[in-house]
């Protein structure tokens, strides 16, 4: 399950707003903002994916809960 934490973080890897995800997901401002502020119960699963899917389109992988914790990072291709 991705995390709060986890979207807001790679909006901040890549230098996107939550506007600039909103766009990039095909989803209004005011869903990002309720997911990231209201810790997503008022976001639909479908529009989590689109988010995680536009997130991902841009260079960020997303690491699931492994013992050292969930996070993201760029994917190898993207680092220069």
């Amino acid at each position: 399950m991705t995390k709060i934490n986890q979207v807001r973080a790679a909006r901040g890897l890549i230098g996107w707003s939550q506007t600039q995800l909103a766009e990039a997901a095909g989803l209004s401002l005011p869903t990002v903002k309720r997911f990231e502020t209201d810790n997503g119960v008022k976001v639909s699963g479908d529009a989590v994916s689109k988010m995680v899917a536009a997130l991902e389109a841009a260079g960020v992988e997303f690491i699931a809960e492994n013992g050292g914790g969930a996070g993201v990072r760029l994917r190898k291709s993207m680092i220069n």
